[in-house]
């Protein structure tokens, strides 16, 4: 797969560290400009192809979620909305997965580090023999400067957008956000080369990416928060036939709920596949998907975990 030429190039090493209104634009697109991104990895470069569990132990929290950018479009102002379609997404050859103390669904059940290395080629990367995950590249933070001042951390999402690691958001999709400052400046990184719904463990396959996007401004919608649209099916042909296994958790916080269904999945693979509990954590992480299965049936509500059955080979 190749990249088009662009109309506007940013740099892989042109990012920030957070969303802050005062950020100089590191350039500028006019509504209809199509950009290329060289993204970052989650860790700005610390994880490399020789990390060591003690690599992520000591990751320095001031250099983590790199944004490239931010982008000032043209004539955008607050109360617009910016459209962007993603093109084409294009994943590097190197990946990683880490758990990192304190962080994650299960945060206080797994507090010491653990990380695995992906090798990026073809459709899949192997986890270890007889168990390999289809990539399916999309970005973790696409957002827009907060109207609020000051510097704000990039890991929490907001209502313009940012760290919503929303797998869908690959090539193809289309994504609305709801504009707050005048320029917009918009930033794109986190990039992943794939992630279950809920990224449990706090990472998924985090990778240096290229993307290619279209940016509109426009004045006909109105929205208070993220949409997108999605023109491609959610579900894969080999995963619809090889089938799921599916854990559940009950609870009456949904939370708790989504806890309960991931230990159990962790507890399943640790019985059928034999990988300890942070290898199954990590995997959950990369390839299992939550979902909410119900929210009405008061005092308690189902969270389900989908664990595909083509991660698997004879």
């Amino acid at each position: 797969m190749s990249v088009a030429s662009p109309t506007i190039y940013v740099a892989r090493d042109q990012v920030r560290f957070g969303w802050d209104r005062s950020f100089v634009p590191s350039h500028t697109v006019r509504s209809g400009d199509e950009l290329v991104v060289e993204t970052q990895d989650a860790s700005a470069g610390q994880i490399r192809r020789d990390a060591t569990v003690e690599t992520v132990r000591t990751l320095d929290f001031e250099r983590v979620n790199p944004v490239s950018g931010p982008i000032l479009v043209e004539d955008a102002q607050p109360g617009d909305v910016l459209q962007v379609d993603l093109l084409e997404i294009v994943a590097g050859d190197f990946g990683w997965t880490a758990q990192i103390p304190g962080f994650g669904l299960l945060a206080d059940e797994y507090p010491e580090p653990w990380l695995h290395l992906w090798t990026l080629e073809g459709e899949r990367a192997s986890f270890r023999p007889g168990i390999s995950v289809p990539l399916e590249p999309f970005c973790g933070v696409i957002g827009v400067a907060p109207g609020a001042p000051g510097l704000h951390s990039v890991v929490p999402p907001r209502r313009v957008g940012g760290n919503m690691d929303i797998r869908q958001l690959g090539a193809g999709a289309t994504l609305y956000l709801p504009v707050e400052v005048e320029g917009a400046l918009l930033g794109i990184g986190d990039t992943h080369g794939a992630q279950g719904d809920g990224e449990v463990c706090g990472t998924a396959i985090e990778s240096a990416m290229t993307v290619r996007a279209r940016i509109s401004v426009r004045r006909d919608l109105a929205i208070d928060g993220p949409e997108f649209e999605v023109r491609r099916p959610l579900e894969r042909p080999a995963a619809a036939a090889a089938g799921y296994h599916v854990t559940t958790g009950i609870a009456p916080d949904l939370l708790e709920a989504a806890r309960t269904a991931v230990r159990r999945m962790i507890a399943y693979l640790g019985a059928t596949r034999d990988l300890s509990p942070a290898e199954a954590y990590g995997l959950c992480s990369v390839a299992v998907d939550l979902k909410i299965s119900e929210v009405v049936d008061a005092p308690n509500w189902v969270v389900s975990a989908f664990l595909p059955g083509d991660l698997f080979t004879a």
